[in-house]
This record gives structure tokens, C-alpha cells and sequence, in this order.
């Protein structure tokens, strides 16, 4: 087999690549690597975008582009002469989703994943023994104080911490999760879990040897 080391450039055929630059250069900041006649080459990582100049583009590509500010740069986009196909909106896999069209008919899909703040749903825990109601809502209330970016992580460990607790009885309740949240973290950051514990109403002092634990 031979020695494939994965996709290198996405061709974009263009009528016009001085305009094509409008927008793939200037709208969506992928700097020029090199241009020859016929072809101008971009760095959009992790590979490159390589726009083909032809009298008639027949081909179509179609690239799905990550940016933080959706909604933005699909109206920079428009500015720059592209036809909006669909405004950005939540799908079922929780992105933010916009398209647009660029004057030879190439389709740009502008995404980004949203944060847990922004899903209309609360995620389930990854639980497998039995909880009270007591324990899931004060695990709930526990997590939202952790940042979104960290909070899948969080999730799972105190999760995990809680039911390693609680597998003698095989049921979780609050102190399981109390004591989970606090040796979910290692020793040198443990700290940060004690202002959530306490603006719930935790009374932190009666853990002193999960604080101190390895």
C-alpha cells in the first residue's frame, strides 16, 4: 500500500480569483502561502485551500469552516458579495450552523460547538448505581459552578468519585457526592471546590480529611 500521509489542499474552483480573495483572504483571514498562473494557494489549518481560477467553475466544494463568532462572519461574508442560504441556528447535535453561497456556487457552512450554558437541556450524569434525588440535585447545583469548557470532565469524575464512595451500599446520596466533589480534584487545586460546597449550604470543615487527602 502505498505511503498516504492525508489530505493535503481543498480545491475551490473560482471564476475570479482576485474576488475569491474578497472573501476567503480578507472575510475569513486564511493568508496566502503561494500563487501561481491560474492557482493561489491558502493556509486555512490544519490543511490548505487551493483556489482554481476558471472561466467556468463546474465543480462545486462545499467547506465547513470552525469560528467562534458565527453569526459575524456569515454577516462579513454576506457584505463580501456571498448569498446568505441559511442563517445560523442550533442543530440537534448542539452547534451553531450558517451557510452561504460564494459567487461561483462553492458552499461555506460557518459552525462552532455550543457550551453547556447554552444547550435547553441539562446533560445526564454517567451514572450507573442508584441515586437519590437529593444527590442528582446537588450534583447538578455543584456543576454549574464549574466553567462549561471543563464541565463534561467534571461531570465524569465526580460521578466517578461518588459511586466509588457509595459501593458499599450501591445508593449515592449527598455525602457521597459532597465527598466526591471534593476528591474528584487533585490535592494542590481542591481548594476552588470549597465556595460552591459552602454557597450550598455545606458545611466544609466536616471534611477535613477528604481536603487533606491524597
Amino acid at each position: 500500500m502505498a505511503n498516504i500521509f492525508g489530505v493535503s489542499h481543498v480545491d475551490v474552483a473560482v471564476s475570479d480569483i482576485p474576488r475569491a480573495l474578497g472573501i476567503y483572504q480578507r472575510c475569513l483571514g486564511f493568508p496566502v502561502l503561494r500563487s501561481g498562473e491560474g492557482f493561489c494557494d491558502l493556509d486555512a489549518p490544519p490543511i490548505r485551500v487551493r483556489l482554481l481560477e476558471t472561466k467556468r467553475p463546474e465543480a462545486r466544494a462545499a467547506l465547513r469552516i470552525q469560528t467562534s463568532q458565527v453569526e459575524q462572519a456569515i454577516d462579513e461574508l454576506v457584505a463580501a458579495g456571498c448569498t446568505l442560504l441559511y442563517p445560523a441556528a442550533r442543530t440537534a447535535i448542539q452547534e451553531l450552523v450558517g451557510s452561504v453561497r460564494d459567487p461561483d456556487g462553492n458552499i461555506l457552512s460557518l459552525w462552532r460547538e455550543l457550551s453547556e450554558d447554552e444547550y435547553d437541556f441539562v446533560p445526564a450524569l454517567p451514572k450507573v448505581l442508584t441515586w437519590t434525588s437529593e444527590a442528582e440535585q446537588l450534583m447538578q447545583a455543584l456543576l454549574r459552578s464549574v466553567p462549561a469548557l471543563f464541565r463534561a470532565l467534571a461531570r465524569f469524575r465526580v460521578t466517578r468519585e461518588a459511586e466509588l464512595l457509595a459501593e458499599r451500599t450501591k445508593v449515592v446520596t449527598r455525602e457521597e457526592v459532597i465527598r466526591g466533589f471534593i476528591l474528584a480534584s487533585p490535592r494542590v487545586t481542591r481548594e476552588r471546590n470549597r465556595k460552591p460546597l459552602v454557597d450550598n449550604g455545606i458545611d466544609v470543615d466536616r471534611y477535613k480529611a477528604d481536603w487533606e487527602a491524597d
